[in-house]
């Protein structure tokens, strides 16, 4: 089973950029895309989604805003929208959407940012207590379950490419990636890093600032986490940078399991 997570940075202005040409070349089982910011009758009337692919979209209520898709070639069954938080109960946000594909449950994960307001940093903090928390079931479900998406958070120094510049900013600040630790100290497992080891400095996205994506001086904040019951099948995991260049701010990533 192949499984695809990618922050598009908005599905139209990706449909513009040719995310259909990775789409067909990834040949994935599963997709998730993050920061859709679309609705459905938005979409480009002469565009459609592969034809061999069961969609899901789960928008925010803002217009042109977060939102996130879950796409598979076998049919999904949606188990949830968003967790049921004090702070956004209903997921008007649209950040959070849980499916069962093929006995495999996927939950796709936009985290907020918190660095555009104090109040949004704070809303992100409160969050991701939430999110860790509702989270922490699936741990010992027997059935494979991946987390993916958008995390918005490097959690080492390895995730960064100017960790002491960034050190006092959203994203990197010590109480985000010490929350991280935390995170896969409950059982999570990073997969790329589990994959390629430490020490390897490879990033999932990159400011349009200071020519950070044509030097790749980026972040990893795109993530697959597995359960013990996913762990068991990994395969590989990869970031695909040529999609963080063509077709998003974001680079895909590829999770291959033996399923």
């Amino acid at each position: 089973m192949r499984l695809v997570t990618w922050n598009v940075n908005g599905l139209r202005a990706a449909i513009r950029k040719g995310i259909d040409g990775y789409f067909s070349s990834f040949e994935a089982d599963v997709t998730m895309l993050q920061e859709t910011r679309t609705l459905a009758d938005q979409l480009p009337a002469d565009w459609s989604w592969p034809s061999e692919w069961n969609v899901t979209l789960h928008p925010a209520e803002k217009k042109g805003y977060s939102g996130v898709a879950t796409a598979s070639v076998q049919p999904h069954t949606v188990l949830g929208r968003g967790t049921g938080g004090a702070l956004d109960p209903n997921d008007l946000e649209g950040r959070v959407l849980t499916c069962e594909v093929a006995g495999v449950v996927c939950i796709n994960t936009y985290l907020p940012s918190g660095s555009n307001k104090d109040e949004r940093q704070t809303f992100k903090e409160g969050w991701m207590a939430e999110w860790r928390a509702w989270l922490k079931p699936y741990l010992d479900d027997p059935r494979p379950v991946v987390v993916c998406g958008d995390l918005n958070i490097a959690h080492t120094e390895d995730d960064i490419w100017n960790p002491k510049g960034n050190a006092k900013n959203s994203g990197f600040l010590p109480h985000e990636r010490a929350w991280f630790t935390e995170l896969l100290g409950d059982g999570w497992t990073d997969a790329f890093r589990h994959v390629v080891g430490e020490g390897v400095k490879t990033y999932s996205w990159w400011s349009n600032r200071g020519q950070a994506r044509a030097k790749d001086r980026g972040w990893r904040i795109d993530y697959f986490l597995l359960n013990a019951a996913a762990m068991a099948h990994l395969v590989d995991c990869s970031i695909v940078r040529q999609g963080g260049l063509d077709v998003s701010d974001h680079a895909p990533l590829v999770l291959d399991l033996d399923l």
